[in-house]
């Protein structure tokens, strides 16, 4: 242990008050978990010397058990209502899945991440930079009072203790080693957040970042994470593939599925080779497809009890329908 640390735990040991602060534990119905308990989380060991000496916790879930399938969701306090939103349909879609939201309990994102997982009836932690038993911020003395009920309140701190701007860079550690990953939704250049971030690169966790408008400097800092080694993601799918057990895999991105998707490969190449403006002969359609005229014709005659195409004299020519949803981008001439 480096000697200036070792001189600020011996500074704190001589102004602890253990009589006191066990007393207002008790009031508050609060028990402390140091290591070596059975409800220690041993991810929190991966900090060696900055390790906290122990955790205060109000709420009757056990910690380690929690930590063990838990995910930080972390950003702006000044949020915008889109990070407000994804940062709740994060924490909900999380929840669902039956992973532990872990966050700060403060304004912005992380209020919104936990209403998300409380919202879903699922599990959520709140980290403080306080003394558990002294909600901050008092604004959201309601919502850390819900979390104690259905969740875990913790903290370093003892009993009573007020939070300081130094206190809420140490507490992002504690956030970043007690889960599998972070993921950061909305955060500027100079946002705390992005502490909690790095901290979580440094302990070989997942890092993961939330895109926002390339306009936005709610977003500028996620976006200087996505450039570096976080991991683009959108919903809680992707982060779940992450930081999950492996085949928990998110669901393949594509477009909605046009009725040209549902042909026959052979006609739609049928379908590609007809003039967007125009009606053409068969043989024509053919070389396009690049098949025999018979096949073409016979193709076309399907494709116009499908509703694709229609006879015009002596050529084939696409329906209004079938230009209007079928053939979207640039018609030929």
């Amino acid at each position: 242990m480096r000697d200036g640390r070792w001189a600020g735990l011996r500074a704190r040991a001589g102004a602890a008050d253990v009589a006191r602060d066990l007393a207002l534990a008790a009031t508050a119905g609060l028990r402390f978990v140091c290591p070596g308990d059975a409800e220690w989380p041993g991810t929190l060991d991966d900090l060696g010397d900055a390790r906290p000496l122990g955790l205060w916790v109000r709420g009757s879930p056990n910690l380690r058990m929690w930590a063990l399938r838990s995910v930080a969701v972390v950003g702006a306090r000044a949020c915008t209502g889109y990070g407000a939103h994804m940062a709740t349909a994060l924490a909900a879609g999380l929840a669902e899945r039956g992973w532990v939201v872990v966050s700060g309990g403060a304004y912005g994102v992380d209020g919104a991440a936990h209403r998300g997982a409380l919202g879903a009836g699922g599990a959520t932690v709140a980290v403080l930079a306080c003394g558990v038993d002294r909600p901050y911020p008092r604004g959201h003395a309601g919502l850390i009072d819900r979390i104690a009920q259905q969740g875990l309140v913790v903290g370093e701190l003892p009993p009573g203790d007020h939070p300081t701007p130094s206190r809420f860079v140490l507490r992002n550690r504690v956030i970043a080693a007690l889960t599998r990953g972070t993921v950061v939704v909305e955060a500027a250049y100079r946002s705390g957040s992005l502490a909690t971030a790095r901290a979580a690169r440094r302990l070989g966790r997942h890092t993961m970042g939330v895109p926002g408008p390339a306009t936005s400097s709610l977003s500028a800092g996620v976006h200087e994470l996505l450039r570096g080694e976080a991991v683009l993601v959108t919903d809680a799918a992707e982060v779940v593939e992450l930081v999950g057990d492996m085949g928990e895999l998110a669901p393949e991105r594509r477009g909605p599925v046009l009725p040209r998707d549902l042909l026959d490969p052979a006609a739609r190449r049928v379908l590609a080779a007809l003039p967007g403006r125009r009606a053409a002969p068969a043989d024509e359609v053919a070389r396009g497809a690049q098949t025999t005229e018979d096949d073409a014709v016979a193709r076309l005659y399907e494709l116009r009890a499908l509703g694709y195409v229609e006879r015009q004299g002596d050529g084939w020519k696409l329906t209004r329908q079938a230009v209007l949803s079928v053939r979207p981008g640039p018609r030929q001439p």
